[in-house]
């Protein structure tokens, strides 16, 4: 693809109140009218750019929305007070009792024990499958399936979604495709590829620093009206609102993401392709040998590379401690979980984002019990940061 993101977030001209290069931050829970009938219409949605009360909108909230949306392409975005908001928000707004969502079963911890543990509470059914095989999608597919949900590269394992295919049997079976795109923000642009819906967890890449929690839908006009709706809106109604603060300075960080996704993608692919010579296991898509490296180059946005996500296979679980306490000793990064910070990050999978999916589970999808995830930083000199790390192999 040759689609430029980063080039429609600069393109929006946001001011601030009094001219401020920056856009204003307001602090208020609510907002004053002059009329009554002003507000009435308001508070029913019918009235644009007028402010009732922050749980429904707020002007810092919706600058940020308006650029993710220019980013992602979309005619609209909601903002979320974290990724797991937008992705569970998002689902309950599209399902009703006795629905069904087909979904990957490689997906982060978090998400899978929503699908699989709290959903069937509410009659909605939910099949799992290798999101990469595309006749098990169709095979899984019902009348009564409302979504199919993925990620763009799937946590951990790193499978690439098909999503221009996962879109057509989406569509050709009257669903709608959901895609979490928290892994490659800029690098893949789910909506332009045939995504309903693309979700977010702005804790991670978008906002870069690991200071907040907050989460992105992105989607059209009639979605995010859906989900604003103070009468059934689930956004509304289950108020995970994001504080105007953080949304401000999330917008600032999202102006350097291009960036930043360069940088992670470069070392990143240096990391892997050392990893690779040394004869570890290593997954990343910008691996020749990865299985969907043609796929991932086919739809990807060529300039942002391949991510700044791998993992290596250490076996087990102690081998995976012994490693990654020695690479925090060694100034290698941090052992932590979470993704998408300056400083590279590393956790054992199967014990740590992905431990609520069963163990029998992990082993059917083909998690190791010493699978490490990296979300390689930011730094300077990525050889001297690997030199490290093969130190402590």
């Amino acid at each position: 693809m040759n689609s430029d993101p980063a080039k429609r977030i600069y393109d929006i001209q946001q001011f601030g109140e009094f001219g401020g290069v920056n856009p204003s931050i307001t602090d208020s829970s609510t907002y004053t009218f002059l009329e009554g009938e002003t507000m009435e219409e308001t508070f029913l949605g019918h009235m644009e750019g007028c402010f009732l009360y922050s749980r429904h909108w707020n002007p810092s909230n919706k600058y940020l929305a308006d650029a993710l949306a220019a980013m992602e392409k979309t005619e609209s975005a909601w903002i979320t007070a974290s990724g797991m908001a937008a992705i569970t928000c998002s689902l309950l707004q599209l399902c009703n009792s006795g629905d069904h969502i087909v979904t990957s079963v490689t997906t982060y911890g978090g998400t899978y024990a929503f699908l699989k543990n709290w959903l069937p509470k509410y009659n909605i059914e939910v099949s799992f499958v290798d999101i990469t095989n595309l006749e098990q999608v169709k095979n899984a597919m019902r009348l009564n399936t409302k979504v199919i949900y993925t990620e763009t590269v799937t946590n951990p394992l790193l499978q690439v979604s098909d999503i221009p295919e996962l879109a057509k049997i989406a569509h050709n079976n009257g669903a709608k495709l959901m895609v979490d795109n928290t892994f490659t923000p800029m690098i893949f642009s789910p909506a332009e590829l045939g995504a309903d819906f693309v979700v977010y967890s702005m804790t991670k890449f978008i906002n870069g620093k690991n200071d907040c929690v907050a989460g992105a839908i992105c989607g059209s006009n009639e979605f995010i009206n859906q989900l604003s709706n103070v009468n059934d809106g689930t956004a509304m109604l289950l108020g995970p609102v994001l504080d105007p603060l953080r949304s401000s300075g999330i917008l600032k960080n999202l102006h350097t993401l291009h960036l930043r996704m360069k940088q992670h993608s470069k070392n990143a692919l240096f990391v892997a392709e050392e990893l690779q010579k040394l004869g570890q296991k290593v997954k990343y898509p910008g691996l020749k040998d990865h299985p969907q490296h043609s796929l991932h180059n086919s739809i990807m946005n060529n300039e942002f590379g391949y991510g700044g996500i791998l993992s290596i296979d250490l076996e087990t679980e102690k081998r995976a401690n012994e490693v990654m306490f020695k690479m925090q000793q060694a100034g290698v990064g941090y052992l932590a979980v979470s993704l998408g910070y300056f400083r590279t990050l590393f956790s054992c999978s199967g014990h740590s984002t992905s431990s609520e999916v069963p163990i029998e589970v992990q082993k059917e999808m083909g998690l190791s019990d010493g699978l490490v995830r990296f979300s390689v930083g930011l730094d300077n000199d990525i050889e001297e940061t690997f030199g490290k790390i093969k130190g402590c192999l």
